[in-house]
């Protein structure tokens, strides 16, 4: 009789708990540069604004109506009616149920870019609002790159390029995109030398791979360290594509650069990781590049930096 009644109690329990949706498990991130470097100029020019027209929300706007392409012409089209101050809701009709999706897909890979940020100059500290990640290639580099996400590789056992190739020279300082915690720094046959960061609300681990024989990393950089957005991290170089430490034998001087969304821990390690496509993306970090210096002291920044968004700590910090 007692189990009967913790059962029917069970029936009519579980109805009224709620019911976390599953995580995305697949993301194709198709937005072009010109689409983002438009939203994100809009996002930036009205954050003092009503209505302040966040990128993300313009871009959700715009998948949501092209199926993810988000053609200028789409995204242009998004930006003019959420001036008019209506929703997503309102604008999108039956096509709202998308809304969501996208909505969480464009904020895993874009979220961390533009904000609140301070930097030293003149001995002052100044406030901004914009584009606050920085190209992995420190200012005053030069580098080539194309678009390769998606290219066949042969190393160890045919696979997908998941990630875009920067060409450089020998040596060059690269820094972190966006800050976030160090979580791992070492040899790996196929990247050589390399650096994993993950971004501080969890979302996003980004890859910086082959980098430079003999002094691959900035001096004292270990595992578990946080790093600023614009902070050295190693140097360009060829290593390897060998299971022995510290060898080059990649062809050319380049870093593997790659970006890895993570909505479930279950989802780091695993034969189905999300890798996005980072090509638009690096063509919009290009012109935000992070000024570096060497002196007897070693590699310092020449513009101190400080991150004025702290709320996502939280995800390493352990709070709610």
């Amino acid at each position: 009789m007692k189990r009967r009644i913790l059962l029917l109690l069970l029936i009519f329990l579980v109805p009224v708990l709620p019911v976390e949706a599953a995580p995305i498990r697949w993301v194709d991130f198709s937005v072009p540069y010109e689409s983002l470097k438009y939203a994100m100029d809009v996002d930036i020019a009205t954050a003092e604004q009503e209505p302040h027209l966040n990128w993300i929300r313009t871009l959700a706007l715009a998948g949501c109506r092209t199926g993810g392409k988000c053609g200028l012409t789409a995204v242009k089209q998004a930006v003019g009616d959420l001036r008019t101050g209506k929703s997503p809701e309102e604008l999108l009709g039956a096509l709202y149920k998308h809304y969501d999706y996208y909505y969480e897909a464009y904020t895993a890979v874009l979220g961390g870019l533009v904000g609140h940020y301070a930097i030293l100059d003149g001995g002052q500290w100044k406030q901004a609002y914009g584009l606050k990640a920085f190209s992995p290639i420190a200012a005053g580099y030069g580098y080539s790159h194309c678009s390769d996400f998606g290219n066949s590789r042969t190393y160890g056992f045919a696979r997908k390029h998941l990630g875009n190739d920067l060409m450089g020279g020998q040596g060059t300082p690269i820094v972190a995109v966006e800050g976030g915690v160090v979580e791992a720094l070492g040899w790996n046959q196929y990247g050589g030398w390399r650096v994993g960061i993950r971004s501080f609300d969890g979302k996003r681990y980004y890859y910086y791979a082959h980098l430079q024989k003999d002094h691959p990393f900035a001096e004292n950089l270990k595992e578990g360290d946080m790093v600023q957005a614009g902070e050295l991290i190693g140097f360009m170089g060829r290593t390897g594509y060998s299971q022995k430490e510290n060898v080059n034998n990649i062809e050319t001087v380049h870093l593997h650069f790659g970006m890895q969304l993570i909505f479930d821990e279950s989802q780091k390690e695993c034969n189905s990781e999300i890798w996005v496509n980072v090509y638009p993306l690096v063509r919009l970090l290009s012109e935000h590049r992070s000024s570096l210096r060497k002196t007897e002291k070693g590699w310092q920044r020449v513009y101190p930096y400080e991150d004025l968004d702290t709320d996502s700590l939280d995800f390493y910090l352990g709070n709610d």
